[in-house]
């Protein structure tokens, strides 16, 4: 996938570099007051070492064929950047008021493909790093979405809960938006369980 390869390639070319994560990184206080809007999208393609971009990539390795099998090419592109867009938008919403804060990673982007695969297939199996045992895809949702309301308005961490939270919200009024009949698929899971 070039969105894969392309993440890589950046996040590789600017590890240990404080001025590339100070450009490009999101901040929310920059992006408001210095008019720096293009962080919202190129923070995405950041990382802060190789376990955090190891993570977002696996993740979207596993999950992102199969959703763009299911929306297209065109389709991926606009959920991957709509998705990494909503989750910044949360975050600037959420930190706007905070001139330290400053996010990377591409976590929202994937959240929201994430999202995007639970409403095709919400009793998937999801297997987590710690757990031996699969977690249905729409229990994995909840949880997820519980944990990052709750990181987000404790701010415990240095994970951005908001941006995941936006990148969920943002990859499932995505995927409705560019198929539609996913309520219908979404729904007809849960017939006869």
């Amino acid at each position: 996938m070039a969105t894969i390869g392309l993440t890589v390639l950046c996040s590789l070319a600017t590890f240990g570099s404080p001025r590339a994560i100070r450009l490009f990184g999101a901040s929310p206080w920059e992006m408001i007051h210095d008019g720096r809007w293009y962080q919202m999208l190129t923070s995405g393609f950041l990382h802060a070492g190789m376990g955090h971009l190891f993570m977002n990539m696996v993740t979207l390795y596993f999950f992102g064929p199969p959703m763009e099998r299911a929306v297209g090419s065109m389709g991926f592109l606009i959920l991957y950047l709509g998705s990494l867009l909503s989750g910044s938008l949360f975050s600037l919403l959420y930190h706007r008021r905070d001139p330290s804060y400053r996010a990377i990673g591409a976590s929202g982007a994937v959240s929201g493909v994430i999202f995007g695969f639970v409403l095709f297939r919400p009793f998937a199996k999801i297997y987590l790093f710690l757990l031996p045992v699969g977690v249905p895809a729409v229990i994995f949702a909840a949880g997820y979405i519980a944990i990052s309301a709750y990181g987000a308005r404790t701010g415990r961490a240095r994970i951005g809960h908001a941006a995941h939270l936006g990148g969920a919200i943002g990859g499932l009024v995505l995927t409705v938006l560019l198929y539609p009949n996913v309520i219908s698929i979404f729904l007809s899971n849960f017939h006869g369980r």
